[in-house]
């Protein structure tokens, strides 16, 4: 009996994996506009710094990680998120004495034990995006209008952009006070087992719940709003203004807290109506407490994570691309030849092909399933001539030209698609 893949965990083939490949060369050419370079950190943390980051009582920490003792047992566990990786190694490089600001990426797996559903698996995929030092709302705007820019550059049709602040540590206490004496007053037994230990332990969490009949007892609550301090006030009208100025439309949502513990102020999400329940795609908020928290210096911070997976959902289909030119050789000789022509040619930047296997017939009807626009056909007969046969494809026509040519005339052939390489 052959070995499965485990549930949650999925290989990934084309075109999947082109998409894939085409976020990230998106997101490594916008961001880097806006002065983001990447950052690779590891799979495995302490399990220490999720709890400190992410919080004790969170779903994700009680329920979510893959956590285990390594053989001398400490405890490890498959990061089930990014940012509190990179916070780790924003601290361990001491960045902050080498520079006022950190722009960084990142992008790769990520772990929860959740069950997989359509857009997550239990190893999913997250580009995310971390600038570190700067308490500027100039900076929140910056990054959601990088955020759309980025998510736009995809092509995924009409998208929503939610926001809302989630106050300070001045002012949410006092916010908090006010839900949680609003959440004692309703019947608790009609809640979910989840927000019914959320009242205690995590009260905006219960905001956050998509269960129905949590949502309707809680539509009453108190707005955060509405308890917000002057210069969370002040912040947050700043980052509507540019966003206001830059023509980057928004819904103000004061239900949206996120899942995390870290997130103060500022905090955003991207919905989209083209792929079912699960309708987010990025969000994040500013964490300015989340490096010291980690046990590094106090320095502000703002960043957002964007799920691979549910970007495929929404992405145009991408087709593989197909050959540009496909050679078909007979005999060792002919072989020999074809194969130090297409060595050229994939050298510059032309996708080119050669007949695996098989007689002449053979390797034709591989030509015509490769898709390209040019077949190039040498036998004993043009070996012997010194030529080659180029065929056209699409019309059928073909034509002879000199051996010795024949890599440069390919070469001129395809020019526009080999200056896209350079």
């Amino acid at each position: 009996m052959s070995v499965k893949s485990i549930k949650g965990f999925a290989d990934m083939f084309p075109p999947e994996s082109d998409a894939f490949l085409r976020m990230e060369s998106t997101a490594r050419t916008v961001f880097s506009r806006y002065g983001f370079v990447e950052l690779r950190t590891p799979l495995l943390e302490r399990t220490e710094l999720f709890c400190r980051s992410i919080g004790e009582e969170t779903d994700v920490v009680q329920k979510e990680m893959y956590t285990f003792p390594d053989r001398k047992g400490r405890s490890l566990t498959l990061r089930p998120e990014a940012t509190a990786g990179v916070m780790r190694a924003y601290i361990e490089a001491a960045l902050h004495t080498k520079e006022p600001v950190s722009r960084l990426f990142t992008t790769g797996p990520m772990f929860r034990y959740e069950r997989p559903q359509k857009g997550r698996m239990r190893q999913f995929h997250q580009i995310n995006c971390e600038c570190i030092g700067s308490p500027s709302p100039y900076v929140d705007a910056e990054i959601i209008v990088m955020l759309m820019h980025f998510l736009n550059s995809l092509s995924l049709g009409e998208l929503t952009l939610k926001l809302n602040s989630l106050g300070c540590a001045a002012c949410r206490p006092v916010y908090k006070a006010a839900l949680s004496d609003f959440l004692r007053n309703i019947d608790a037994a009609q809640l979910c087992e989840d927000c019914r230990r959320r009242m205690d332990t995590n009260p905006l969490r219960v905001l956050d719940c998509k269960v129905p009949a949590c949502k309707a007892l809680t539509e009453k609550a108190p707005s955060l709003h509405e308890h917000s301090c002057p210069d969370c006030v002040s912040h947050f009208a700043t980052v509507t203004r540019l966003l206001e100025q830059e023509h980057i439309s928004f819904e103000l949502d004061s239900r949206l807290v996120r899942g995390l513990d870290y997130y103060c102020r500022t905090t955003f999400e991207v919905v989209s109506g083209g792929i079912g329940a699960q309708s987010s795609i990025a969000g994040g908020g500013r964490y300015d407490g989340l490096v010291r928290q980690v046990g590094g210096p106090d320095v502000p911070g703002i960043g957002f994570a964007c799920g691979m997976e549910r970007l495929a959902l929404l992405m145009p289909e991408i087709g593989a691309r197909q050959a540009d030119c496909f050679m078909v050789a007979v005999g060792e000789k002919a072989q020999d030849v074809a194969f130090h022509i297409i060595g050229g040619l994939r050298l510059a930047g032309i996708h080119a092909a050669m007949g695996q296997g098989g007689g002449f017939k053979s390797q034709m009807r591989q030509a015509d399933k490769s898709g390209a626009r040019l077949c190039c056909i040498l036998g004993e007969d043009e070996l012997a001539s010194g030529t080659l046969v180029l065929k056209n494809m699409r019309d059928g026509t073909q034509q002879n030209v000199r051996l010795d040519a024949a890599q440069q005339i390919l070469r001129d052939a395809f020019s526009h698609i080999a200056d896209n390489y350079e």
